[in-house]
Protein backbone atom coordinates (compact mmCIF):
# COMPACT_ATOMS: atom_id res chain seq x y z
CA UNK A 1 0.00 0.00 0.00
CA UNK A 2 2.24 2.43 0.54
CA UNK A 3 3.74 2.31 -3.14
CA UNK A 4 0.15 3.32 -3.98
CA UNK A 5 -0.53 -0.69 -4.98
CA UNK A 6 -3.48 -2.69 -4.12
CA UNK A 7 -2.63 -5.47 -1.80
CA UNK A 8 -6.01 -7.30 -2.01
CA UNK A 9 -7.21 -10.32 -4.15
CA UNK A 10 -10.68 -8.23 -4.23
CA UNK A 11 -10.33 -4.77 -3.94
CA UNK A 12 -12.87 -2.70 -1.43
CA UNK A 13 -13.66 1.03 -1.49
CA UNK A 14 -10.43 2.25 0.92
CA UNK A 15 -8.34 0.02 -1.37
CA UNK A 16 -9.51 1.43 -4.54
CA UNK A 17 -8.34 5.02 -3.23
CA UNK A 18 -4.75 4.17 -3.66
CA UNK A 19 -3.04 6.15 -6.05
CA UNK A 20 0.41 5.37 -7.33
CA UNK A 21 3.29 6.95 -5.27
CA UNK A 22 5.92 5.79 -8.07
CA UNK A 23 6.57 6.35 -12.07
CA UNK A 24 8.86 4.19 -14.01
CA UNK A 25 8.93 6.66 -17.38
CA UNK A 26 11.50 6.39 -20.03
CA UNK A 27 11.29 7.99 -23.75
CA UNK A 28 11.32 6.66 -27.27
CA UNK A 29 14.71 6.58 -29.08
CA UNK A 30 14.18 5.30 -32.64
CA UNK A 31 10.63 4.73 -34.75
CA UNK A 32 10.49 2.12 -37.32
CA UNK A 33 8.15 1.65 -40.12
CA UNK A 34 7.51 -1.78 -40.92
CA UNK A 35 5.39 -3.79 -43.83
CA UNK A 36 3.17 -6.26 -43.22
CA UNK A 37 4.56 -9.82 -41.56
CA UNK A 38 7.71 -8.34 -40.19
CA UNK A 39 8.99 -9.64 -36.84
CA UNK A 40 9.66 -7.62 -34.08
CA UNK A 41 11.93 -8.09 -31.15
CA UNK A 42 13.91 -11.61 -30.42
CA UNK A 43 13.20 -14.36 -32.47
CA UNK A 44 10.60 -12.57 -34.09
CA UNK A 45 7.50 -13.66 -31.31
CA UNK A 46 5.57 -10.48 -32.43
CA UNK A 47 4.76 -9.68 -36.16
CA UNK A 48 3.08 -7.09 -37.80
CA UNK A 49 -0.50 -8.00 -38.34
CA UNK A 50 -0.22 -4.78 -41.06
CA UNK A 51 1.49 -1.63 -42.08
CA UNK A 52 2.79 -0.58 -38.82
CA UNK A 53 4.83 1.65 -36.69
CA UNK A 54 6.81 0.66 -34.27
CA UNK A 55 8.68 2.89 -31.32
CA UNK A 56 12.26 1.35 -29.78
CA UNK A 57 12.08 2.58 -26.22
CA UNK A 58 14.53 2.82 -23.54
CA UNK A 59 14.54 0.62 -21.27
CA UNK A 60 14.51 -3.06 -20.58
CA UNK A 61 15.05 -5.95 -17.89
CA UNK A 62 18.70 -4.78 -17.52
CA UNK A 63 16.64 -2.05 -15.70
CA UNK A 64 14.34 -4.26 -13.69
CA UNK A 65 11.20 -4.04 -15.98
CA UNK A 66 10.03 -7.75 -16.13
CA UNK A 67 11.21 -9.55 -19.15
CA UNK A 68 8.30 -11.59 -19.01
CA UNK A 69 6.02 -8.87 -19.99
CA UNK A 70 3.99 -10.12 -23.29
CA UNK A 71 2.75 -9.24 -26.43
CA UNK A 72 0.28 -6.64 -25.08
CA UNK A 73 1.26 -5.38 -21.85
CA UNK A 74 -0.15 -1.73 -22.40
CA UNK A 75 2.12 1.30 -21.57
CA UNK A 76 1.34 4.79 -22.32
CA UNK A 77 3.32 6.67 -24.85
CA UNK A 78 2.49 10.26 -24.55
CA UNK A 79 -0.24 9.58 -22.19
CA UNK A 80 -2.09 7.04 -24.62
CA UNK A 81 -2.63 4.08 -24.43
CA UNK A 82 -0.02 1.51 -26.32
CA UNK A 83 0.95 -1.90 -26.17
CA UNK A 84 4.41 -4.17 -26.47
CA UNK A 85 4.87 -5.85 -29.17
CA UNK A 86 8.10 -8.11 -28.74
CA UNK A 87 10.49 -9.31 -26.35
CA UNK A 88 11.64 -7.31 -23.53
CA UNK A 89 15.29 -6.93 -24.27
CA UNK A 90 17.93 -5.92 -21.84
CA UNK A 91 18.18 -2.29 -22.59
CA UNK A 92 15.30 -1.65 -24.88
CA UNK A 93 11.41 -2.99 -25.59
CA UNK A 94 9.33 -2.12 -28.99
CA UNK A 95 5.57 -0.72 -28.60
CA UNK A 96 3.19 -0.72 -31.29
CA UNK A 97 2.50 3.25 -31.81
CA UNK A 98 0.73 2.46 -35.33
CA UNK A 99 -2.47 4.34 -33.85
CA UNK A 100 -0.45 7.15 -32.61
CA UNK A 101 0.65 9.15 -35.60
CA UNK A 102 2.04 12.30 -33.79
CA UNK A 103 4.55 10.04 -31.52
CA UNK A 104 8.63 11.45 -32.11
CA UNK A 105 11.79 10.45 -30.66
CA UNK A 106 12.03 11.85 -27.35
CA UNK A 107 8.35 11.24 -26.39
CA UNK A 108 7.24 10.28 -23.55
CA UNK A 109 6.85 6.56 -22.20
CA UNK A 110 5.06 5.33 -19.07
CA UNK A 111 5.66 1.92 -18.42
CA UNK A 112 3.46 2.10 -15.21
CA UNK A 113 2.48 4.94 -13.14
CA UNK A 114 1.09 8.64 -13.84
CA UNK A 115 2.13 10.23 -17.55
CA UNK A 116 2.93 14.70 -17.87
CA UNK A 117 -1.17 14.62 -18.94
CA UNK A 118 -2.48 13.23 -15.97
CA UNK A 119 -3.44 9.34 -17.83
CA UNK A 120 -2.23 6.73 -15.11
CA UNK A 121 -1.29 3.22 -16.11
CA UNK A 122 -1.60 0.81 -12.78
CA UNK A 123 1.46 -1.16 -12.11
CA UNK A 124 -0.60 -3.88 -10.93
CA UNK A 125 -2.29 -3.84 -14.36
CA UNK A 126 1.46 -4.44 -15.63
CA UNK A 127 1.69 -7.03 -13.44
CA UNK A 128 -1.02 -9.36 -14.39
CA UNK A 129 0.77 -8.96 -17.75
CA UNK A 130 3.98 -10.29 -16.72
CA UNK A 131 2.67 -12.91 -14.71
CA UNK A 132 3.81 -11.51 -11.22
CA UNK A 133 2.37 -9.46 -8.35
CA UNK A 134 3.31 -5.36 -8.58
CA UNK A 135 5.92 -5.52 -5.55
CA UNK A 136 8.29 -7.16 -7.56
CA UNK A 137 8.32 -4.66 -10.72
CA UNK A 138 8.48 -2.18 -7.98
CA UNK A 139 10.66 -3.69 -5.74
CA UNK A 140 13.06 -4.89 -8.41
CA UNK A 141 14.42 -1.19 -10.68
CA UNK A 142 17.72 -1.96 -10.53
CA UNK A 143 20.06 0.68 -9.36
CA UNK A 144 21.47 1.85 -12.85
CA UNK A 145 18.35 3.47 -13.16
CA UNK A 146 17.94 7.37 -11.95
CA UNK A 147 15.91 8.50 -9.32
CA UNK A 148 14.28 11.70 -8.99
CA UNK A 149 12.10 12.10 -5.82
CA UNK A 150 9.61 14.60 -4.97
CA UNK A 151 7.73 15.95 -2.26
CA UNK A 152 4.62 14.21 -0.97
CA UNK A 153 2.36 17.05 -2.56
CA UNK A 154 3.32 16.14 -5.81
CA UNK A 155 1.88 14.03 -8.28
CA UNK A 156 3.93 10.85 -8.32
CA UNK A 157 8.01 10.15 -8.14
CA UNK A 158 9.50 8.89 -10.80
CA UNK A 159 12.53 6.87 -11.89
CA UNK A 160 13.86 5.93 -14.98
Amino acid sequence: MLYGSDPLEMPNAISRQLAPVMTLRSEVMAIRELEAGEPVGYGGRWRTPGRARIAVVAGGYGDGYDRHAVDGTPVLVEGQPARIAGKVSMDMLTVDITHLPDTRIGSEVVLWGRAANGAVLPVDDVARYCDTISYTLLTGILPRVPRRYQSASSPSPTVL
